[in-house]
């Protein structure tokens, strides 16, 4: 247990049997409970050593009170792994301060505590570790507190500022214990803060045929979306898989079974006779075409996602070379994938029970031949059907050569197995974000996001995807997307979004929440630019939310949201604050939103803020600007609000410094 109790240290995951995440300019919170019996005060520090050996110390502050907790932040900028612990200790300062004010103020033991005062002062005046212009001037207040003169003013001192933050910074320590080191693995800034952009190469610059057959969109013709997706302030493009398709069970349109002649199929029937997972659909071009297509969007900022899909159609080279790796049925059949009541018939799941050292090897070759042209993330297609110790083998072997790797799980599924794939290394995840669109839904989500995960979880908040249209967005018109777009964007530090939706297509698959002719199935051309010119597009607003995103240090964490309340059930209110100690820009930072997540109606309500939250102290005023609307307003702890969704359905408020 130690002298002074240590318990409840974060950060860590399932007591450091993984580390902590964080990323690249991510501030950090330490918190730890500690106690000591009686009343003595103690302090609390939390000791860093960063990947390059320098330590540095984080003061950590009484939390609640009657809680006997501890908390403090750091913001960590240096890859790779970081170790801490926590240090508690006997504060003689702490202790003898508390104790001299209410007794020197009382006439009681008065000359007790100066003495006990000087005791501690000179003790301190003569410790070597101490600077030598701070041991002078401890020394110079143990003289004085010393002094029975009644012409001085010895009570000063316990106000004197600069004592205190000599106490602080280099506390008087007795009594000392320290908890069992923790680890922390600090990744690149992108595994943490970025914006996605999901587009199917096949699509941009496809073109159908008066015969009604199609002429592909390549790799050539795609680049030329990347000025758009640069522009709407994306970091990532993503693709969905690029292979060739199998033609065995190809589906036809909207999952069909019936596929025609003219019908591309599913990307994810990964391979055929022109290759597997580490071929390139001949209609897309080549391994040198795929490889300007990066460098086009280098040049633009942007980084090439590649989905990682670990199955196979029925033509894939691995079903005759490695037939062990399937499941075979008793009636000789290969298992197909299903997930009721989806049937994917053009799809033969991977058993990793059959062969587990020979997939191993298969896939690592395959990962690190994508690595090779120059690709650096992988979202990954449905990990949570896949063992959880197989996602542990392969990320700790890439991450353990290139840490800069990031792997996006694509997990809807149970909360356990979500939490657990990212554990055991997956730095970003799929959410449960999706679905959350009341008020309550969001205030719940948003808190545990920001709180009971973060350590390790870190939500990549898609407002949509090829397989995902809610009700929210098929009925909820363009305010709706407005919402959710504004919502991912400004309350995760990871968002992402599937082309279509800046064109608020709404239009499901009767009796599903998937898109009706979905682009899973078959080619999709969209005409951007009309849409655009006909006011019909939300892309100007997208870029809008990535540029705030850009400029406000506090929208580029996750940790840092708060909710505050609102008297009407629709109107969602939450901040994030950085402090100047914090913020890189070395300005205090505090965003406000304010947003009416029902997309039918006009909202007027009043809103309640714990200003103390971004310290403004309460009963002061300051003046807000709208980020979107460029309005300017003096606001306070209670504040009129109307929201028209058909309008401005959401207030993005930064604080003005005065």
């Amino acid at each position: 247990m130690g002298r002074i109790p240590i318990l409840g240290v974060s950060p860590e995951v399932e007591g450091g049997r993984w580390p902590a995440k964080a990323f690249a300019g991510e501030i950090v919170p330490f918190r730890a409970t500690a106690f000591r019996e009686g009343h003595d005060l103690i302090g609390v520090r939390a000791l860093l050593t960063s990947p390059k050996g320098a330590e540095s110390t984080v003061v950590l502050d009484p939390g609640a009170p009657g809680t006997d907790s501890w908390e403090g932040e750091a913001r960590l900028d240096e890859l790779g792994t970081w170790s801490f612990r926590i240090l508690a200790f006997a504060d003689e300062f702490a202790t003898w301060h508390h104790n001299a004010e209410i007794k020197i103020d009382a006439g009681i033991d008065v000359e007790l505590m100066y003495t006990i005062g000087a005791q501690l002062l000179a003790a301190a005046s003569a410790d070597a570790s101490r600077p030598a212009s701070e041991r002078t001037y401890l020394s110079r207040l143990a003289k004085k507190l010393s002094s029975v003169k009644k012409t001085d003013d010895r009570r000063s001192i316990l106000d004197d500022p600069k004592l205190a933050r000599i106490a602080r910074e280099r506390p008087f320590m007795g009594l000392r214990s320290t908890s069992e080191p923790r680890t922390i693995r600090v990744e690149r800034t992108r595994a943490g803060f970025a914006s996605w952009y999901e587009f199917f190469p096949r699509s941009e610059g496809a073109r159908k045929l008066e015969d009604g057959s199609w002429v592909s969109g390549t790799f050539a013709t795609a680049a030329k979306r990347l000025p758009a997706v640069a522009a709407m302030g994306f970091d990532i493009v993503y693709l969905p898989p690029i292979h060739p398709i199998g033609r065995a069970f190809r589906k036809g349109p909207n999952n069909s079974l019936d596929a025609g002649p003219n019908d591309p199929g599913s990307p994810w029937a990964i391979g055929s006779a022109e290759g597997g997972h580490d071929a390139i659909h001949p209609d897309l071009g080549t391994v040198e075409d795929f490889q300007a297509f990066l460098g086009s969007a280098s040049e633009l900022g942007l980084e090439v996602a590649l989905d990682l899909a670990l199955q196979a159609s029925p033509d894939h080279p691995w079903v005759t070379e490695h037939p062990e790796w399937f499941t075979t049925l008793p009636d000789g059949s290969i298992a197909y994938a299903e997930n009721p009541p989806k049937k994917y018939q053009d799809i033969y799941p991977i058993n990793f029970d059959n062969d587990p050292e020979g997939i191993r090897a298969e896939v690592l070759r395959i990962v690190r031949y994508w690595m090779s042209l120059g690709v650096r993330t992988f979202r990954v297609d449905n990990p949570h059907t896949k063992p959880v110790e197989f996602w542990e083998w392969l990320i700790g072997e890439i991450n353990a050569t290139d840490p800069d790797v990031v792997f996006l799980a694509e997990a809807f599924t149970r909360p356990a197995m979500m939490r657990a794939l990212a554990k055991v290394g997956f730095q970003q995840g799929y959410s449960y974000f999706t679905w959350r669109n009341t008020r309550e839904e969001l205030e719940e989500f948003f808190m545990s996001i920001s709180t009971e995960t973060a350590e390790y979880y870190r939500p990549n908040l898609f407002v949509n995807t090829p397989d995902i249209l809610t009700e929210y967005l098929q009925f909820g018109g363009p305010a709706a997307f407005t919402i959710r777009a504004a919502l991912a964007a400004t309350a995760g530090a990871l968002w992402g979004v599937y082309s279509g939706f800046e064109l608020f297509e709404n239009v499901a698959r009767p009796g599903s929440e998937e898109n009706i002719d979905n682009e899973k199935y078959e080619y999709k051309v969209r005409d951007y630019a009309a849409a655009e010119a006909a006011g019909a597009s939300l892309g100007l607003f997208i870029g809008t939310l990535n540029r705030i995103r850009r400029e406000h240090p506090a929208l580029g964490q996750l940790r840092n949201l708060r909710i505050h309340a609102s008297d009407d059930e629709n109107i969602l209110v939450y901040s994030k604050h950085v402090s100047a100690e914090l913020s890189p820009t070395g300005a205090s930072d505090t965003i406000i939103v304010v947003a009416n997540v029902d997309p039918h109606s006009v909202r007027e309500t009043v809103v309640h803020l714990d200003t103390t939250l971004f310290g403004i102290t309460r009963g002061t005023t300051f003046r807000v600007h709208d980020l979107v609307t460029d309005a300017v307003w003096e606001w306070g702890a209670d504040n009129y609000v109307k929201l028209d969704a058909f309008t401005t359905p959401v207030h993005i408020l930064e604080i003005l410094e005065d």
